[in-house]
């Protein structure tokens, strides 16, 4: 962390820094780096839920910034709004599993792109065979991708169930 910063504590100060690696790692899958961010340090953070207000602060981010990565984030369940009786703030928190999240929220991702490679073969023409085939190579691949995201999400809770009951060592 830097100079500027020396009254947090040193697990803080990792917690900010996880939230950074992750917001790169995301950046590198073209998703927003504020996403990341957020997400990083919501999964690290040591409680069950956190402000919005708190959340820039602890990101130095401005508020709006967290709150479009918030909304962006619970639109594909990676998190979950949290309510506190009398409270109007908004806190948050990560869900149990983001990552099986990921692998549900890929299907949104195939579906309109399926959609729209269907589309586009039905505005071919005849003789336009090079791209047909294209395309219906892409449709064929995603259509398979996507019924193998669905055996993936089913081995994933089927792991999860089994280490859980201590079947498997993790």
């Amino acid at each position: 962390m830097t100079a500027d910063t020396p009254d947090i504590d040193e697990r803080e100060q990792y917690r900010r820094q996880f939230a950074e690696e992750i917001s790169l790692i995301w950046e590198m899958t073209g998703t927003s780096r504020m996403d990341g961010r957020v997400l990083g340090y919501l999964m690290i953070m040591d409680r069950p839920f956190i402000s919005s207000a708190d959340l820039a602060e602890a990101l130095s981010a401005s508020t709006g910034a967290v709150s479009m990565a918030t909304r962006r984030l619970i639109d594909t369940n990676y998190i979950r709004r949290h309510s506190v009786p009398g409270d109007r703030s908004h806190y948050f928190k990560a869900e149990e599993d983001p990552w099986g999240s990921f692998l549900a929220n890929e299907r949104r991702y195939f579906d309109r792109h399926i959609d729209s490679i269907d589309t586009a073969l039905r505005w071919l023409g005849p003789d336009e065979k090079d791209a047909r085939i294209r395309l219906t190579n892409g449709r064929d691949y995603l259509e398979w991708v996507q019924e193998y995201h669905h055996k993936m999400l089913a081995d994933w809770q089927e792991h999860k169930r089994a280490r859980d009951e201590g079947e498997d060592k993790v």
